[in-house]
């Protein structure tokens, strides 16, 4: 199949290359000249595991090219994903300025049938803006549909290729052929392609990760309260996790979720069900509950250090929202370093991936090591931030060594309660027993 998909951020470009991995013809448009210029000459613009390769294969093979020139890249294409920036406002509401926008121009340019593919995160009643958008400006044939993403970053390749579920909101028979042509390759071990109207397709990306929000914000509450009560968080998540109705994922208490959707979706969410006239309290009160949990690390800071924290350093580990990824949008660790730097002290951080994009907007307010090691001279304390797989297992002799006192804050639960007692840290996690010095 020809297929365009305009917008190369982080779904349009893993969208765009894994279409091109099973032999479509793949073109994808974006406005930023310097970003097409370096796709064009082989240079990937985002970091996920297993991307580049597949990117150079079809590269190379012509099977993926790019322009910012729209009517280039719909003029042969038999199908157009959407996959542009769908940015909340201040009051919480997904901005469609830019998928209305583009749609507009489709509208001018078409000239035969093609399907129409809103693959952002959009709220419900998008599709038919969508539809309306193009209608100003063209009266013949085209299907407009929704087919939201449910991409992990870190694991995105191996969810595109292998998807768990592929969810298309249409009603027009037509357009259900081509996404069921389109969809086969991905799903020839029999995974569902679940066909629904296009509010719905709409609402359960939203619902989605906003359920698996809620599991998250649910057990951070679990962790304080075993904290009050002298529980074990990693007990209880065991216990509850072994109950299949339940499940083990999303239950690892932690200093909260960040990244592009998890934050985005539920405040679009709640905004939504706002203009229906509708309390979301559950949503309100995950959204509070994460809010506050991106800083819980902070006041166990403070009270080690007596309340003050003037002329203290401090290490921190892992700036990205989560390991596998670059991505540092709402990430707890910017707001854990602002928390630290308003009281006074200064920071040295590492991650392996996001410190030039953490660079780009906090500039020379910290320092940047080398490498984890590096990053902890002289420091006061340890602070890690992001279970990166290289953080699980350290050299806690060199760790002792480099810090000023052995002192971890750890916002993962990374390491054994046990082990760091024999070891002679003071290490503070969330929602177990701290082991003090």
């Amino acid at each position: 199949m020809k297929i365009a998909v305009v917008g190369t951020g982080y779904v349009g470009l893993v969208t765009g290359t894994c279409f091109a991995e099973t032999g479509n013809k793949v073109t994808c448009v974006d406005i930023d000249q310097e970003k097409v210029d370096k796709l064009s000459n082989g240079k990937i613009t985002i970091y996920e595991p297993g991307l580049e390769k597949i990117f150079q294969r079809n590269l190379k093979e012509e099977r993926l090219r790019f322009t910012t020139d729209l009517a280039d890249g719909i003029r042969d294409a038999e199908i157009v994903f959407l996959a542009l920036p769908t940015p909340p406002g201040e009051d919480g509401s997904a901005d469609l300025k830019y998928v209305l926008g583009v749609a507009g121009e489709i509208g001018k340019l078409l000239n035969d049938y093609k399907v129409i593919i809103n693959k952002s995160t959009v709220p419900v009643g998008t599709a038919k803006k969508v539809r309306d958008a193009i209608g100003q400006n063209y009266k013949g044939e085209y299907d407009v549909i929704s087919n939201p993403e449910f991409l992990r970053e870190g694991v995105a390749v191996e969810d595109f290729m292998k998807p768990d579920r592929v969810v298309i909101g249409t009603t027009s028979e037509r357009a259900r052929k081509v996404m069921s042509d389109l969809y086969a390759p991905f799903v020839r071990q029999g995974n569902p392609v679940i066909f629904m109207d296009e509010a719905s397709a709409e609402l359960t990306k939203y619902a989605a990760n906003s359920f698996l929000a809620t599991k998250i914000s649910f057990m951070n509450e679990v962790a304080r309260l075993c904290e009050k009560l002298g529980a074990d968080v990693d007990m209880v998540r065991r216990g509850i996790g072994s109950d299949d109705r339940i499940g083990k994922r999303f239950l690892f208490p932690g200093i909260g979720y960040g990244g592009s959707c998890f934050p985005k979706d539920v405040q679009a969410l709640v905004r939504s069900a706002h203009e229906a006239n509708y309390d979301f309290r559950i949503l309100e009160a995950v959204m509070a509950v994460n809010e506050d949990q991106k800083t819980f690390l902070i006041p166990k800071i403070k009270s080690h250090f007596e309340d003050n924290l003037i002329g203290k350093h401090f290490a921190l580990w892992g700036l990205a929202f989560k390991p596998n990824t670059d991505d540092i949008r709402e990430a707890p660790a910017l707001y854990i370093i602002k928390a630290l730097l308003g009281e006074g002290a200064t920071v040295t951080v590492f991650d392996p991936e996001a410190m030039d994009n953490v660079q780009r907007i906090m500039g020379t307010t910290i320092e940047y090591a080398e490498s984890q090691y590096d990053c902890l001279k002289d420091a006061d304390a340890l602070i890690i931030a992001t279970e990166w797989n290289e953080f699980r297992t350290p050299d806690f002799d060199k760790i002792a060594g480099l810090l000023k006192d052995s002192v971890i804050f750890d916002g993962r639960n990374l390491f054994d309660l046990g082990e760091m007692q024999k070891l002679g840290f003071h290490y503070e996690s969330i929602g177990r027993k701290p082991i003090t010095l």
